[in-house]
């Protein structure tokens, strides 16, 4: 029996090339390992390609195949194409979770042995972490799957279960037979190794269903020996669980692809893009699990000098709780990564999605990172203008509150900052918000960039076009203003200044927001 299986097939998504590059892997450690191979069973490995030969009986040679390349190792999944065993115990449990949380989410896929939990360490904090410990798992039983009564390999298509290719489920309940996903025998069985060569991350999304829990990443694989000297060398091996963790697919996509934060390694190792999804369930299909999201992206250099400013500046924070340590997930890099996965750009859409109290108040957190992020992301320069001149705005303001707040009166920056952003939400068109930016910027005095720059500053506030961009604009000034240091009659703005605010003082505010 002879099985030639090979990139340039035009049938391969690129879940399927994945699981090329996990064969490989597989066939390539066996023979690091110098493990004893049936006789008749040989195999040929190139760039391109992988050559399955065997003789005898095809059941009892594809059971051999699958024994050695799915194991377990006290309780956990053990990959011989990763050599996981070799990983540090962080990674083992995040390969671990992450194919039991999006390849065999399903408890039919395997037997569990019960739940076990383990503290891991990160910096100065205890972190626990519970998965379940595993007996067996759907992998290493699949042969008879690819084969018939007699143990011939089969040579008509057969149905796909969504653990083999998650999200490819049956259209109509009612008509399994006729509408299940199938592949050929050939490519049911590289499908088997995709979980080798994919990357998972544990999402901590405050925009996503929280039922999303995993990111899936699929590199783009047209190089198999370079892939896995990739892996091989991949630093992810000795990373810690903290590293692991992803605050929303776009992030998770650019983790993996920059790695070093460049995107020469994508380059040398022959990883231009990757495909990075979720599974979870929808009300119309709640008995299986399904593709809720799916993006492909790609490391251009200008996407990677901007994420790794991004990462550099909006860092999640581990937190010693009270029943353990948690990782506190960063909600700005979480908007700026979603937008950077798309093409778009950084800030954009911040005004819809930042559109209550609540969620301006955890941006506003992370006022010291978007304030650096303004500073040293290679940007448009009119946009950066345009933040320019609403912090110089925004300082006028709140000195005026400054200035007409009498001795002994606590400032009232807070009221201010919330009218403000509330005035941006009541933008719902072009009009709208050349109104209230103009009645923000002549109420806030002179500004000096708005001077200098008005010719070119004022299409971002006239154009129909632009009008959005111009309104997400302002809101990360709002977000992002530190003010100057603290006088007698200011306060420090690298505090949260809404923690007092409550929705009732949030409705009673219109325009004109400010009484001079």
């Amino acid at each position: 029996m002879q099985i030639e299986l090979n990139l340039s097939n035009p049938s391969f998504t690129f879940l399927h090339r994945a699981g090329l590059a996990g064969l490989w892997m597989t066939l390539k450690q066996l023979e690091k390992e110098k493990v004893i191979v049936p006789q008749g069973l040989t195999w040929e490995l190139s760039r391109r390609g992988v050559i399955l030969n065997w003789e005898g009986n095809d059941k009892v040679a594809l059971e051999w195949l699958l024994s050695e390349s799915f194991q377990i190792n006290d309780g956990l999944i053990s990959l011989r194409g990763l050599n996981s065993k070799t990983m540090i115990k962080d990674a083992q449990i995040i390969l671990h979770q992450g194919i039991l949380g999006t390849f065999l989410q399903h408890n039919s896929t395997h037997k569990s042995l019960g739940v076990k939990t383990e503290s891991l360490r990160l910096d100065e904090i205890e972190i626990p972490v519970t998965y379940k410990m595993l007996q067996s798992y759907v992998y290493q039983e699949f042969a008879i799957a690819l084969c018939d009564k007699e143990g011939k390999f089969l040579t008509k298509p057969i149905s796909v279960a969504g653990w083999l290719n998650p999200g490819a489920v049956v259209r109509h309940i009612a008509f399994s037979a006729d509408t299940s996903f199938q592949e050929s025998p050939e490519n049911a069985l590289i499908l088997l190794f995709a979980p080798i060569a994919c990357y998972y991350y544990i999402l901590h999304s405050q925009l996503r269903d929280k039922r999303a829990l995993y990111a899936l990443v699929i590199p783009e694989i047209i190089d198999l020996e370079k892939f896995a000297q990739k892996k091989q060398q991949d630093k992810a091996r000795l990373a810690t669980y903290k590293d692991f963790h992803a605050c929303s697919l776009g992030d998770a996509a650019l983790r993996f692809l920059t790695d070093e934060t460049t995107t020469k390694i994508a380059r040398k190792f022959y990883v231009p893009r990757c495909q990075v999804l979720t599974l979870g369930s929808v009300p119309w299909a709640t008995q299986q699990k399904t593709r809720t999201d799916l993006y492909l992206v790609e490391a251009t250099a200008e996407v990677c000098q901007t994420y790794k400013v991004c990462r550099n500046e909006l860092r999640d924070r581990d937190i010693a709780g009270k029943k353990g340590g948690f990782i506190a997930p960063s909600f700005a890099r979480e908007l700026i990564c979603e937008n950077l996965a798309r093409g778009k750009p950084w800030y954009s859409g911040i005004a819809d999605k930042v559109n209550s109290n609540e969620l301006f108040k955890k941006l506003t957190y992370e006022r010291g990172g978007l304030f650096r992020m303004i500073e040293k992301v290679d940007w448009d320069e009119l946009e950066r203008l345009f933040v320019q001149a609403c912090h110089e705005a925004i300082r006028y303001t709140y000195g005026k509150v400054a200035k007409n707040t009498k001795e002994g009166d606590v400032l009232n920056f807070e009221r201010v900052t919330i009218r403000i952003r509330t005035g941006l939400g009541r933008c719902k068109n072009s009009e709208t918000f050349r109104e209230f930016m103009m009645d923000f910027w002549s109420r806030a005095g002179r500004i000096p960039t708005l001077q200098e720059h008005w010719s070119d500053l004022r299409k971002l506030v006239m154009d129909e076009k632009q009008w959005k961009k111009g309104r997400d604009l302002a809101l990360l000034a709002l977000a992002s203003y530190k003010g100057k240091e603290t006088t007698d009659k200011e306060e420090n703005l690298d505090s949260n200044p809404l923690e007092k605010m409550t929705n009732e003082d949030e409705d009673s505010i219109g325009l004109p927001w400010l009484n001079d």
